[in-house]
C-alpha cells in the first residue's frame, strides 16, 4: 500500500497535524511524522525531499504556518503529490500568510492545499491518491463517504422527531 509522510515545521503544528495522522491510521496507512523545518534545517529538507520515494513513501502531507515555506519546498524536491496544510501560527496573520504561500505556488511546483488547519481533510485526501492504485484502500474511502451520508441522513431524521 504505501505510506504516508506527514512533516511540520515544527513540535507546535502538531495539534494541527495530529487529525491527518489519526485519520491515516484509522484507513490503516502506515505514517511517518517528523520535523522538517524549511528554515532551521534546510539540510533535512533537502534530504527528506529527494528521498522520500526511495523509503516507500507515497503523499507528502507538509504543515506549516506563518511564511510556510515547507510544503512548496519539498515539492519542488520531490516526484512526489504533496499535500500543504496551511496553519495558523502564533505569529500568523490570521492564517492568510499561511494561506497563500502555499497556495500561491509557481507553475510545475504544484501543492494541493487544504483548508487553514485542515489537516484532516489532507489525510482523507492523501488516501483517496492511494486509493487510486489500491482497490482495498478505494473500498475504505467508498465505506467512509457513505458512512458521512450516513450521519447527515441520521441527523436530518432526528430533527423530524
Amino acid at each position: 500500500m504505501g505510506k504516508v509522510a506527514i512533516i511540520m515545521g515544527s513540535t507546535s503544528d502538531m495539534p494541527v497535524m495530529q487529525e491527518a495522522i489519526d485519520i491515516l491510521k484509522g484507513f490503516d496507512i502506515e505514517v511517518e511524522v517528523d520535523i522538517v523545518s524549511a528554515h532551521r534545517t534546510p539540510e533535512k529538507l533537502f534530504e527528506f525531499g529527494k528521498t522520500a520515494h526511495e523509503r516507500g513513501i507515497k503523499v507528502i502531507i507538509a504543515g506549516a504556518g506563518g511564511a510556510a515555506h515547507l510544503p512548496g519546498m519539498v515539492a519542488s524536491l520531490s516526484p512526489l503529490p504533496v499535500i500543504g496544510v496551511p496553519v495558523k501560527s502564533r505569529n500568523s496573520i490570521d492564517g492568510w500568510d499561511s494561506v497563500l504561500s502555499i497556495l500561491q505556488m509557481p507553475g510545475g511546483v504544484p501543492v494541493a492545499t487544504v483548508a487553514l488547519d485542515g489537516a484532516k481533510n489532507a489525510g482523507i485526501l492523501a488516501a483517496q491518491i492511494i486509493g487510486v492504485a489500491d482497490k482495498c484502500m478505494l473500498d475504505k474511502i467508498m465505506v467512509y463517504k457513505e458512512g458521512l451520508k450516513q450521519k447527515v441522513i441520521e441527523g436530518a431524521e432526528s430533527l423530524k422527531k
